[in-house]
């Protein structure tokens, strides 16, 4: 019965010492590799992939992350030239617009689908990835797919940045201390 107790309790201790290990080792850290402002501790931790934010992080520039507002001209002007279009999806956060399938010229049988894909809220022909995909069918059967001719999104992209373009001109002329105080660093408004 005793032979029974000690196999019970080292059997015990030797779950818990499997399951301490699974945590990891001590690892000794030098207190001059993590600065003593807790601020800057965190955005350490973060960009080391070591914590976590909700609903992420505030002030973050140039990380790749877009916010697209009905504000942002790109944004605008895509939706207005899209404006005949059902959408099937549209993201602001993620800078994605995608039609549904649309019947022009009242054929059932002919539709075109666009996805926008923008990939800056600069106002630049870079910044958006259009495509343009069209479907031929024979009478709602045998679908074929594929991927239209660039021209026609080439001619998308100039109408979104004329647009755009037109939207940023009217802001300017509306509210032209608004503009230039976003242009300037705070250290020149003085």
């Amino acid at each position: 019965m005793n032979i029974k107790l000690i196999l019970f309790k080292i059997t015990g201790l030797f779950l818990i010492l499997i399951n301490l290990n699974s945590c990891g080792f001590y690892r000794p850290v030098s207190a001059k590799d993590y600065p003593p402002e807790p601020e800057k501790r965190i955005q350490k931790n973060l960009q080391e992939g070591k914590g976590f934010t909700i609903m992420g992080s505030i002030n973050r520039k140039g990380d790749g992350n877009f916010n697209f507002a009905t504000s942002n001209e790109m944004w605008r002007a895509s939706l207005d030239i899209l404006d005949f279009m059902p959408l099937t999806s549209a993201d602001y956060s993620g800078g994605l617009i995608i039609t549904d399938w649309y019947g022009y010229d009242g054929s059932a049988n002919d539709s075109i689908k666009i996805s926008i894909r923008f990939l800056s809220n600069e106002i630049r022909a870079d910044a958006l990835k259009i495509k343009v995909f069209s479907k031929e069918c024979e009478k709602t059967i045998n679908c074929k797919i594929s991927q239209s001719s660039p021209k026609i999104e080439n001619e998308l992209k100039v109408a979104i940045l004329k647009r755009a373009a037109k939207y940023k001109k009217d802001m300017i002329d509306t509210n032209p201390k608004r503009d230039l105080n976003s242009i300037l660093t705070p250290g020149d408004k003085n």
